[in-house]
């Protein structure tokens, strides 16, 4: 039997609990007549209790937000003023981010070190927003003869539906956001259900900064009916979502009546190339990283390894040994890495996937079974190597969502950008080599909408994040994610009398 590394459970204080959420609509806090619960995947306690949301909550956030765009108090407010209050609540975040985390690593079962790490990130995101609403500027065009003048302008989109999911719920959302309030655009944020607790103390924060009635309004529910409405609703002029391909094609037929706007941040099933040329000691730490980080539940996860035909038996054995090392265990204990599964249900779909890769034919170096740690009763899943991978196999397509890893074969770079695009899906991709050409072969023909080469899942603010293909439409972060949520007006203005001869004869 596998000695995995495993972390019991701590005594942390937890009488604090439950967190109690309501409704965000017009700039004030409401209940519902039903609620729903979140109990941690790790612990088993209570976590938070919330208000659930129907039509007519829904209805109502959606209506005091194309008020509030119309009525024009933050649609029309200076850059400036924006930015001042943008960098306003990045500070409120930094203030109660020890709370927000906690939640945040109760709700998700991820490590407590990871959720500080991500809200005080996020942070920078709103100040990194803030920066771009000062900068924010259109165009003008003074060639096109002595009497016109074109100009254009850059004007917020309308009316923003954001749909969040529960593996990152705090950085997600401050990945769409606060670059949406840069833009002047006004917005209703349905969170996941499973995590809603961080969205709902932001909103007590955009209060605490100042922000008009109606342009954040937060909705507390379940897809239906809540994202349902948010995605069809005519009044909303477009919908930025995050999570499962599957759920972002449903949400593109919804917005297709009215033809909205989409920006749609989905799936992926993402490579990482090994060439024998490699830092193979570096390339193994992160390729263990990418695999394992938030327990596979990311979009960005690492979950396909193609490893060159040269090195792949003693790299394989490198990454079981690494894979072995790393910390899986209770969330609240700062030394844990990697924490509990989502919810039983997801395991089990995790659990479904390997067991039925291993039936195709791929073996099993590390791993594919349920941990159990001393003191918990969550769900936890034992890091996962699966080798022998084929094209074909569900395993070597799929999005699995988990601490798996399927480890393919090359036996060159062509065949190596052969596989990383033979996908659906085009999320990212990644290659170590010390060959530089090599890496900007593997960037050029790659078709994924972020390349890492010897590196893996590094990212800034300023840099954009989306996908090709399946993956999704459009980029979050960077200039390209403020641009998303505006609309390019052009202006032609004739500025002496007219020199063009009459079309109508007199």
């Amino acid at each position: 039997m596998t000695a995995y590394t495993l972390i019991p459970a701590t005594n942390a204080d937890l009488s604090a609990l439950p967190f109690h959420g309501r409704h965000l609509i017009n700039g004030s806090w409401c209940d519902s007549a039903e609620s729903f619960e979140r109990r941690s995947p790790a612990h088993g306690c209570l976590v938070s209790r919330h208000a659930k949301a129907g039509a007519a909550e829904t209805t109502a956030a959606i209506e005091a937000a194309r008020l509030s765009f119309d009525a024009g108090d933050w649609s029309r407010a200076s850059g400036k003023e924006r930015a001042t209050l943008l960098l306003k609540v990045a500070d409120l975040i930094a203030e109660r981010s020890a709370e927000m985390a906690l939640l945040e690593a109760l709700e998700t079962g991820k490590p407590i070190t990871q959720a500080r790490g991500e809200v005080s990130g996020a942070a920078d995101l709103w100040r990194y927003a803030a920066a771009l609403a000062r900068a924010l500027h259109g165009d003008s065009h003074d060639s096109l003869g002595p009497d016109l003048l074109a100009m254009v302008l850059q004007q917020p989109v309308g009316v923003v539906s954001i749909i969040t999911p529960w593996n990152f719920p705090f950085w997600i959302l401050s990945q769409k956001l606060p670059f949406a309030l840069a833009a002047g655009c006004s917005c209703i944020v349905k969170p996941s259900e499973i995590t809603p607790s961080t969205t709902v103390i932001l909103g007590e924060l955009l209060t605490e900064a100042g922000l008009p009635p109606g342009v954040v309004n937060i909705v507390l529910g379940y897809g239906d009916p809540v994202g349902a409405l948010m995605a069809a609703h005519p009044m909303v002029d477009m919908v930025s979502f995050t999570g499962s391909t599957t759920v972002g094609r449903s949400i593109q037929a919804a917005a297709s009546a009215t033809l909205k706007k989409l920006a749609l941040e989905l799936g992926g099933k993402n490579p990482q190339v090994v060439l024998p040329d490699a830092d193979l000691d570096a390339a193994a730490d992160a390729v263990v990283f990418g695999s394992l980080f938030n327990a596979g539940e990311c979009c960005n996860a690492g979950s396909r390894l193609i490893l060159h035909r040269d090195i792949a038996a003693d790299f394989t054995a490198r990454l079981a040994e690494l894979s072995a090392r790393v910390a899986f265990g209770d969330p609240l204990d700062p030394q844990t890495q990697v924490g509990a599964i989502i919810s039983p249900a997801h395991l089990q779909r995790i659990d479904r996937s390997v067991k039925d890769g291993l039936a195709a034919g791929a073996g099993l170096a590390l791993g594919g079974e349920t941990l159990q740690i001393p003191g918990l009763s969550g769900t936890f899943y034992a890091p996962t190597l699966l080798t022998g991978i084929r094209p074909d196999m569900a395993i070597a397509r799929e999005e699995v969502f988990g601490p798996v890893l399927a480890i393919q074969s090359c036996s060159s770079l062509d065949e190596a950008i052969s596989l990383a695009n033979d996908t659906s899906y085009g999320l990212s991709a990644g290659i170590w080599s010390k060959d530089i050409h090599a890496c900007l072969r593997f960037a050029r023909s790659v078709e994924a909408g972020t390349i890492w080469t010897n590196s893996w899942m590094d990212g800034f603010p300023e840099v954009p994040f989306g996908g090709m293909k399946q993956s999704g439409l459009g980029r979050e972060n960077g200039h390209y994610g403020l641009e998303e949520y505006l609309e390019p007006k052009s202006v032609v203005m004739r500025i002496g009398a007219s020199t063009r001869a009459p079309w109508v004869r007199r």
